[in-house]
């Protein structure tokens, strides 16, 4: 016979140990922060044993906490996919692949077709989002993540190493670096810029050309007007050579020339407990078939 303390002060101790915050576990299963320090102090006293040190804005977990955490969050990821399992009847099941806008509306919506196909009995369904879905809490099965990681708690697979080059419409009729003299130099925004991010700055640097003036040009908060503005003829982008895939293949927009700058890196990530669905696995065969296309023209990106 098992003895467990009860079922609702562990999910108060994994809740409140993922978010290291007794009130982000209250908001998360619509308690209060104080019913959230209570179950935890009842699963201390049945262990014998501090989970958390409290501090006067934050908890921290302690040795035996960190120590039951990951145990205690494999459990609920199991538990919840089972359910959900159980809860469809063997029927159809929606599998939810969250990334961000660019990537959902480049490279990922006019494949749907294509995971249907390879996977009649499962539904995919796109969350469309920059920011960070909550993926222990089954917002979604796994995401799309554009950035230099870590992923603490998830596991990550690398898909493709982006890169950026400077791209327009063949009707500009530019060959080399020199073109660029009085044309508009596109701009798209970074959310979350370094020194090595690749913008018109860093380009210029590197093609060694200081007579540009990498101010001045339009701005786009996001990657897929760039790209569109470049297409009508607006003027040349540095831009994504994995998100404008599409638009070099058909022969919208060229590359005429370098240099390719690296860019981040796209990865799939999802919960340790996920590992070997069949979620994810289908998840995993898509998006390597459908980025097959983009590593190539990423790959001669950076041979201009």
């Amino acid at each position: 016979m098992r003895r467990l303390p009860p079922l609702s002060a562990l999910r108060a101790f994994e809740a409140a140990a993922r978010r290291l915050s007794f009130k982000l576990a209250a908001e998360e299963l619509a308690v209060t922060p104080t019913a959230i320090s209570h179950q935890v102090r009842q699963l201390e006293d049945h262990l014998g044993l501090a989970l958390f040190v409290r501090g006067p804005r934050r908890v921290t977990l302690t040795r035996a906490g960190a120590r039951l955490y990951p145990v205690l969050m494999d459990g609920f990821d199991a538990f919840a996919e089972a359910i959900a399992a159980l809860a469809l009847g063997g029927g159809r099941r929606v599998v939810t692949l969250s990334a961000t806008v660019a990537f959902t509306a480049k490279r990922l919506a006019g494949r749907v077709e294509a995971f249907g196909l390879a996977h009649p009995d499962l539904d995919l369904r796109l969350l469309a989002t920059d920011d960070p879905v909550d993926l222990r809490a089954g917002e979604a099965d796994a995401a799309v993540r554009y950035g230099l990681g870590p992923y603490p708690g998830l596991i990550s697979e690398p898909l493709i190493d982006d890169r950026f080059a400077p791209m327009c419409s063949p009707r500009l009729g530019l060959t080399g670096p020199q073109d660029l003299a009085g044309q508009a130099l596109i701009h798209a925004e970074w959310r979350h810029p370094t020194p090595d991010t690749p913008t018109w700055r860093l380009w210029a640097r590197q093609a060694g050309r200081a007579d540009l003036d990498v101010e001045a040009g339009p701005r786009f908060t996001d990657d897929t007007h760039a790209i569109q503005a470049a297409v009508a003829g607006q003027g040349v982008a540095l831009a994504s050579l994995t998100l404008a895939a599409d638009e070099l293949a058909c022969g919208l927009l060229v590359s005429p020339f370098g240099p390719a700058l690296a860019g981040r890196r796209f990865e799939l990530v999802y919960p340790p407990a996920a590992r070997d669905s069949e979620a994810v696995s289908a998840l995993r065969g898509w998006l390597a078939a459908a980025l097959e296309q983009d590593a190539s023209l990423s790959r001669k990106g950076g041979e201009i």
